[in-house]
């Protein structure tokens, strides 16, 4: 179950400031340009965790995030 598509435009939620990810990521806003399918969905018994997101953000810059990480604009 994806539940964001291509071309879906996007915010980075990253409440955790203790998250790495958190100062670089979080807020930032940009647009899903692929879906990779991957096994963590197996792994962890939640269809969700099977995918991630890349999303290329304004400054052209692409990163891979999870469901969980991203919020619909």
């Amino acid at each position: 179950m994806k539940r964001f598509d291509i071309g879906d435009t996007v915010r980075i939620d990253i409440p955790d400031e203790t998250d790495p990810d958190h100062e670089r990521l979080h807020g930032r806003r940009g647009t899903v340009v692929e879906i990779i399918s991957d096994d963590a969905g197996a792994v962890t018994d939640d269809q969700r965790e099977g995918y991630l997101f890349r999303v290329e953000i304004a400054n052209g810059d692409t990163v891979d995030v999870r469901w969980r990480d991203l919020r619909p604009v």
